[in-house]
């Protein structure tokens, strides 16, 4: 079985609208590589009993989630979300950001989407109807256990070669 370093890169994951089959892919990766997994969300979330994986509840509230995320996070971390805004923090703070369908976050794209999501934003609030994400299925997991294998495979190799 791996062992745990609190040292070590974790995965700090966003779960408050995660999607349960990216949920499982997370929770089998994190048995697998033996990376200290923490999900976070401010209502209850049924977790496997693993050494690896842990659950936060946080209070209620707008961004309550994410702020214990900001808290968490460290340099080489992987963070899972959605959320664009955290994102952006924790990508500034140095760690990976991957959404729930497999795109990874970067200092030149974050930028991007926060300007887009906002420009949407103010395109509801002026009364245009937008429409939303495409509905989460077999390819977007597919690309998510993608991405997410090609992070845990880049945290194993730099612990060999440390």
């Amino acid at each position: 079985m791996p062992d745990i370093c609190e040292e070590r890169p974790k995965l700090l994951v966003d779960a408050d609208a995660l999607p349960g089959a990216a949920r499982d892919i997370l929770f089998r990766a994190a048995q697998r590589v033996g990376i200290k997994t923490i999900f976070v969300a401010n209502k209850p979330l049924r977790m496997p009993d693993s050494e690896f994986i842990s659950f936060e509840l946080t209070g209620q509230g707008f961004d309550v989630a994410d702020a214990r995320i900001v808290e968490l996070v460290r340099a080489g971390d992987i963070v899972v979300t959605a959320d664009i805004p955290l994102a952006d923090a924790v990508v500034a703070m140095g760690a990976l950001a991957v959404d729930p369908r497999g795109q990874l976050y970067s200092d030149e794209n974050v930028k991007e989407r926060l300007f887009i999501r906002d420009f949407m934003d103010t395109l509801r609030k002026s009364g245009a109807t937008t429409g939303g994400p495409a509905p989460y299925g077999i390819k977007e997991t597919r690309a998510f256990a993608a991405q997410i294998d090609r992070l845990l495979a880049q945290i194993q190799q730099s612990r060999k070669s440390a």
